[in-house]
């Protein structure tokens, strides 16, 4: 070999030297649309801001979810795409990674970089009052999860008055056969959807997929499990705090569409008027949200409502209560709890309504774990398990949550609770070797799994249950 085929040759080596490394080192899957490059941290494989629809901007805003556009070449997906527009407010618990915009309707995926194929699939669903939320928080990265033996899938749905709208022109115009008002819930039959063809390119099983979601993500759940769009999507669900199931009486499309007519008057538009539509569609995204957030919900401007959340369209969303006692609904394993300090208090809706709900699907046949969460970091100081404080234990980010100030009671808290779930999205019950024994929820046995303020989980009837039944029967007496 002559010396400058030599050269020539090790020229090669080096230059295709990297390009293995750099293969190994950043993941590549074909999608239904495209592939994308992820990353490979300390074991875990993932890929962030993949598309799962068609950017809601436009003449899209308040349509039902497109299906994205393939692209060619590689996609980077190394880092979360914007989380849906909304007005971040300054207290919440698990605040944006990103800046939020219209488009937004991407998805996240973890899994343990060296699994076989055909893993468990658990797909998060955030909360935020509708109004306010999105995947990029911390707390609800998948790593921890996945390096347990799952793949953990993430997604963005449209929040506000993007999530909610109803409008006299849009019913009439039914663009999309339908599927009207509820475009949040959309986004998230959406995902559902882009999870049950694409996942097992990730390595995930289709036919074993696990949704949970907690407080506006735990009333996502509910919907889900009931919407007949959503059927066979999912195989196990998971409520945290997701309230009573209730809905209110009336005439919901109809009032949706007032509190659409309304907005649009308070920014001087005729709703009556032809090009009323266009000119909502024209408002930038930052006139669309005007001002609204958590704190407004709780807090609401004088005068006729300007949005009302997501409500009964009888298509996407159905009176999720009657589904559940008339059993037109998806029978699949449960689990259902909320914390020990939740928004109501012991009679309200989060913990007296998951108990209810518990009972009402155990007597309709399916398969209920109960659950109280009553464990308070050791850094937060004082008691009672506030609304939301569980999460980091689900989703085993209890020292990504209190970083220097996470404990050991802290870590094992959570050690206990994300392996009951991922043995719950394994094998469709929550007991499994080395946890606590679970028992199955009945209203004659009011069993609970108590994640106990001293550390420990303990199974026992609820110490509740006299108290919610006394407060429930109070509630439903006529006035004197």
């Amino acid at each position: 070999m002559t010396s400058h085929r030599l050269i020539a040759l090790l020229a090669g080596l080096a230059l295709a030297a990297p390009a293995v490394a750099h293969s190994e080192t950043l993941p590549v899957v074909q999608t239904d649309t495209g592939s994308v490059r992820g990353a490979l941290t300390e074991g875990v494989a993932s890929w962030k801001g993949i598309p799962f629809a068609a950017p809601p901007i436009g003449a899209l805003r308040w349509r039902a979810p497109q299906p994205a556009s393939p692209w060619t070449g590689v996609r980077d997906a190394t880092a979360y795409a914007h989380d849906c527009m909304q007005l971040p407010f300054p207290s919440d618990a698990a605040p944006l990674g990103t800046q939020p915009a219209e488009d937004c309707l991407y998805a996240n995926v973890w899994k343990p970089a060296a699994a076989a194929a055909k893993l468990p699939v658990i797909v998060w669903i955030y909360g935020g009052g509708f109004v306010n939320g999105g995947a990029s928080p911390p707390t609800y990265a998948g790593a921890a999860l996945a390096r347990q033996g799952v793949v953990f899938v993430s997604f963005n749905y449209r929040v506000g008055r993007f999530g909610t709208f109803a409008l006299p022109q849009l019913t009439k115009a039914n663009a999309d056969g339908g599927r009207l008002g509820n475009y949040g819930i959309m986004d998230q039959i959406a995902a559902l959807q882009w999870v049950r063809r694409n996942v097992a390119r990730f390595g995930g099983d289709p036919a074993n997929v696990t949704i949970i979601g907690e407080s506006a993500g735990g009333r996502s759940v509910h919907a889900l499990v009931t919407s007949p769009l959503a059927s066979g999507l999912f195989a196990k669900a998971i409520v945290m705090s997701g309230g009573d199931a209730a809905v209110e009486p009336g005439k919901p499309l109809a009032a949706a569409e007032q509190i659409g007519m309304t907005f649009a008057k308070t920014h001087g538009i005729d709703p009556t008027a032809p090009d009323a539509l266009a000119k909502l569609r024209a408002l930038s995204a930052d006139q669309v949200t005007d001002g609204l957030s958590l704190i407004e919900l709780f807090q609401p401007k004088p005068g006729p409502a300007t949005y009302g959340g997501p409500f009964t369209d009888g298509t996407v969303v159905v009176d999720t209560r009657q589904a559940y006692t008339t059993g037109r609904f998806a029978k699949v394993p449960m689990l259902i709890g909320a914390t020990s300090a939740d928004m109501g208090g012991k009679t309200g809706g989060m913990i007296a309504g998951a108990r209810d709900i518990s009972a009402m699907l155990a007597e309709a046949g399916v398969p209920v774990w109960g659950y109280r969460f009553s464990y308070v970091a050791t850094s937060i100081g004082k008691p009672g398990a506030q609304h939301a404080t569980d999460i980091p234990f689900f989703l085993d980010t209890a020292a990504i949550k209190y970083g220097a100030a996470t404990t050991p009671a802290d870590v094992a808290v959570a050690k206990t609770i994300s392996r009951a779930i991922v043995t719950f999205a394994r094998t469709g019950t929550p007991n499994g070797a080395g946890l606590p024994v679970w028992p199955r929820y009945t209203r004659a046995n009011d069993m609970i799994m108590d994640f106990g303020a001293d550390g420990k989980a303990d199974a026992h009837r609820d110490p509740w249950g006299a108290e919610i039944d006394a407060g429930r029967t109070a509630a439903a007496a006529p006035a004197k």
